[in-house]
């Protein structure tokens, strides 16, 4: 089996030729050193400690999975080693502040290791992911003396950190959460509550875990109104700095998963014996709005999780059928001499691979376009150009996590059927890769959420601003392609596409307004994978023309791969599109069967 699990050529493709990320050098004194040469050398680290590290202990990590033994939760043998050579080379906070540990990397640059990070293994990946964001929550809303109690120590992995939102009786609907938080006069507070389905939620890679954990402080208004946010480490910290006493978090189960084996996913219990000390972190009754800032990026992590477990499936089937021999050529079908060929050349299966590729491949540039949306919201040269970035990354996030793991999940489904029988098998990678995805399309908000959040609150931020300016990049690209007689032509059905587009916005915005707001609901995730698919196009088309501009001049070698460029958004056009202009059309019908059906008109 090929250790490939991510195209090299393209993410440098999307990396200088599509971003120009180097131009992040000149914005930043952080990023002063992260020209080309430095871009380049950090990619390569990061293959090769995916491939030589993360890789190999993937398998034992499904296998082993976690376990909980007289009170301890232990991970899968290999993580182990795995973490402290993670922690060694610096890639927990690559992105976060220097002063605190951090590599003060661009999230551009950084994108490049989260691919192939995840794509290599990312159960073992969650736990410093969601240390990452919990010590960036540290960092945003800490006191002074929080930040010198517990980040560096998390930055640098001594430390690991999670996110505790959910409850048994809550799940999707936070503001419906029991945990309390009663103070204890000193400026510290005595928690008690329940939290499943926790990510990490204990284990035995660090001597500490500190859990951000939202909960109702006594008194409180009910909702998410009355929310705080609070830090609650598993054992307390000394004046010292040294870990303490046991901080009354008991985990009180590991789930078993369909996928993510090598993650330990715990229900907790806060406070069962009355002795659980946390921190306030943040204002009072401020919780929800803090944990979005963890929440915001965990969504945009778990885009690069179904992606990675996406592009992995990709490289792995693509190998598989170049080198699976079965079947005649079609041609030579009633040729009795003719030989079995590698089953790449059956006109199914190169359908198969190439609606894999061109998924991966716009997935990519959309990944890494909002990473770097993000990166210049911080570090364009004008407040104007900070809040336009902010805009797109704001309407762009339901897009990266919601239509992004749903496109992975089929494309996951794909490699399995490339693979045949063999693809069902554990002793392969998709069956894998295929159970570790199908969580990315629920966690963290599940999908409809996210096309709930792009319906009613992201088409009309601002006033519809951020749409309005996302569409004016869209028509660029555009444009830009009308120029080009291979590429016009595509460009027109795009622009069409388009125009649809901005018609249903209209039309789904206006009907959420109204009586027949339900109506919209019903229909949010269709216009969600609508606008994705637009999103899509135009990765595709700005994509083809860069492709366009140089393939003439290529070297040999480079050839190809900007005509595989062309032929992706040909094959997105010609197959793609039409059904994205019938989806458009439904929705401009907005249906209201889903929510006129009466109860006893289901079955049972």
């Amino acid at each position: 089996m090929a250790q490939v699990i991510s195209d090299r050529r393209d993410i440098e493709f999307v990396m200088h030729e599509q971003l120009d990320a180097q131009q992040l050098s000149g914005l930043n004194d952080n990023f002063a050193d992260f020209n080309k040469k430095t871009i380049d050398l950090i990619i390569s680290e990061a293959r090769n400690f995916a491939v030589k590290e993360l890789l190999p202990a993937n398998k034992d990590g499904d296998q082993e999975g976690c376990k909980l033994e007289n009170g301890v939760v232990i991970t899968p043998d290999s993580f182990k080693r795995l973490y402290e050579l993670f922690n060694e080379g610096e890639w927990l906070a690559t992105t976060e502040t220097p002063e605190w540990g951090g590599q003060g990397m661009p999230r551009t640059v950084a994108s490049a290791a989260a691919e192939y990070f995840n794509g290599a293994n990312y159960p073992f990946m969650m736990y410093p992911g969601l240390t990452q964001g919990a010590g960036h929550l540290v960092e945003h809303f800490g006191t002074r003396e929080q930040k010198e109690i517990y980040l560096k120590n998390m930055y640098t992995g001594k430390w690991t950190g999670t996110m505790l939102l959910t409850e048994p009786g809550a799940g999707s609907d936070v503001g419906a959460l029991t945990s309390k938080a009663v103070p204890n006069g000193d400026g510290t507070y005595r928690i008690t509550g329940e939290k499943i389905f926790i990510s990490g939620g204990d284990h035995d890679l660090a001597e500490n875990i500190i859990h951000p954990v939202l909960a109702r402080i006594e008194g409180a208004p009910e909702g998410t109104k009355g929310i705080s946010l609070f830090l609650v480490p598993k054992y307390r910290v000394n004046e010292d700095g040294t870990v303490g006493e046991f901080n009354d978090v008991i985990c009180t189960g590991v789930e078993h998963k369909m996928g993510i084996h090598g993650n330990s996913t715990c229900s907790l219990s806060l406070g069962s014996k009355g002795d659980c000390i946390g921190t306030l972190l943040g204002e009072e009754n401020k919780g929800m709005k803090a944990m979005f800032l963890m929440m915001n990026a965990a969504r945009l992590l778990v885009g690069f999780q179904g992606f990675a477990c996406a592009t992995a499936s990709y490289m792995y089937a693509l190998d598989y059928a170049r080198n699976r021999l079965q079947g005649k050529n079609l041609l030579e079908f009633m040729n009795p001499d003719a030989k079995s060929v590698p089953i790449f050349n059956h006109p199914d299966v190169r359908r198969q691979l190439m609606m894999m590729k061109v998924n991966v491949e716009g997935m990519r540039s959309l990944l890494y376009f909002v990473m770097f949306c993000l990166d210049m919201s911080k570090h364009a040269p004008t407040e104007e150009e900070r809040e336009q970035y902010n805009g797109f990354v704001e309407v762009l996030t339901p897009i990266a996590k919601g239509y992004v793991t749903d496109r992975a999940f089929e494309v996951c489904s794909q490699g399995m059927q490339v693979y045949g029988g063999y693809g069902f098998i554990e002793e392969y990678p998709m069956a894998q890769l295929l159970r570790d995805c199908r969580i990315t399309l629920i966690y963290e908000g599940t999908n409809g959420i996210q096309a709930m959040d792009l319906l009613g609150r992201k088409l009309g931020l601002d006033k519809g601003k951020p749409i309005m300016n996302l569409f004016g990049e869209m028509q660029k690209a555009v444009a830009a392609a009308k120029e080009n007689p291979e590429l016009e032509k595509m460009a027109v059905k795009i622009e069409e596409a388009m125009n649809k587009l901005a018609e249903v916005s209209i039309h789904m915005g206006q009907t959420a307004m109204s009586e027949k707001v339900l109506n919209a609901f019903a229909n949010a995730h269709p216009f969600q994978d609508a606008t994705g698919d637009i999103t899509m196009a135009w990765m595709l088309l700005w994509r083809a023309n860069i492709a366009a501009s140089k393939i003439e001049k290529a070297k040999r070698k480079d050839k190809p791969f900007y005509g595989g460029i062309l032929k992706s958004l040909q094959f997105f056009v010609e197959t793609t599109l039409p059904v994205t202009m019938g989806r458009l059309n439904a929705l401009m019908n907005t249906s209201a069967a889903a929510v006129e059906i009466e109860d006893n008109m289901f079955p049972g």
